[in-house]
């Protein structure tokens, strides 16, 4: 009954972020062998699915263990027949080589939107929280993905706020950071203590009360920016998955650059990608009606 299927193709991360029992639960990075994930691939298009979404605890890391790279998968995983779409799960940024960003821009098959790790744009919390790359190299990295795909790109990213000893200076630098990469859609957390984490014991802890404003703050703000990315698309075409029908020729969809709809389509069927027109946005979906053809 679903329409977009998820494959992990990696497990483990070699990373020691202070917040995180991943490395510890997991174990190191372990990669999928890329004939198992193809012969499912090609199992899930002969079934009918026409979008498919790489997961993996640190996705970009796939293949260090065994000589393989994601881009190679990407073009791998391309070829499968039936599949018509690829989206990638959560990219560490500093992964990406300006290699890699020309071979997935050069992959039609590959969804334009990027789910970059970001945690907080303040420079000195990326550091505490002990993350490998700076606000400016995450920074870079969207501008050099943005120029690949001519600026036909979306991206969608993860905030932590209230991390253990982030100042009033520190959570405004990282809103100020997220406003002006206009990602079109934030997931916002509150720092939550792990048991066996660096992080847990550090001092500067916020009360629940402070962390709750703040993710307030940050939501209501991207929220904002998103509103206006979507307004901007309005009146333009873009290629939509039919998933849950909502009446005989509505249904639910997401465009390839991850906006959800709810798209008007007589005679379409769950799995269909159609070519749609977006017409307005309700803050939760745009209305859309499908193209003749």
């Amino acid at each position: 009954g679903h329409t977009r299927a998820f494959i992990k193709v990696q497990d483990g991360c070699d990373r020691q972020c202070a917040y995180c029992v991943i490395p510890k639960a997991r174990g190191r990075s372990r990669s999928r062998a890329q004939g198992s994930i193809l012969a499912e691939l090609q199992a899930l298009g002969a079934a009918g699915y026409k979008e498919v979404v790489l997961s993996g605890i640190n996705l970009p890391s796939y293949g260090k263990d065994t000589g393989a790279d994601l881009t190679g998968l990407i073009e791998a995983c391309a070829g499968v027949a039936g599949i018509e779409r690829i989206r990638l799960g959560s990219l560490e940024p500093d992964l990406l080589t300006d290699r890699d960003i020309a071979r997935m821009a050069a992959c039609k098959k590959l969804c334009p939107q990027f789910h970059l790790s970001l945690q907080s744009g303040c420079e000195a919390t990326l550091r505490r929280m002990r993350r490998t790359y700076t606000a400016a190299q995450y920074a870079l990295v969207v501008d050099k993905l943005r120029a690949a795909y001519g600026g036909a790109a979306s991206f969608t990213t993860d905030v932590i706020v209230g991390f253990p000893g982030e100042t009033e200076a520190d959570f405004c630098e990282s809103m100020a950071f997220v406003e002006r990469q206009r990602f079109l859609k934030v997931h916002v957390f509150p720092y939550s203590s792990r048991p066996g984490t660096p992080a847990a014991s550090f001092p500067g802890q916020l009360p629940e009360a402070e962390k709750a404003a703040r993710v307030h703050r940050l939501q209501t703000l991207a929220d904002g920016v998103r509103a206006g990315l979507i307004g901007a698309m309005l009146g333009a075409r873009d290629e939509v998955l039919l998933e849950k029908p909502l009446s005989s020729n509505l249904f639910t969809g997401y465009t390839r650059l991850y906006v959800p709809v709810a798209v008007k389509a007589p005679g379409g069927r769950p799995g269909q990608i159609v070519t749609a027109r977006l017409q307005s946005w309700d803050g939760e979906r745009c209305r859309a009606e499908a193209l003749p053809g």
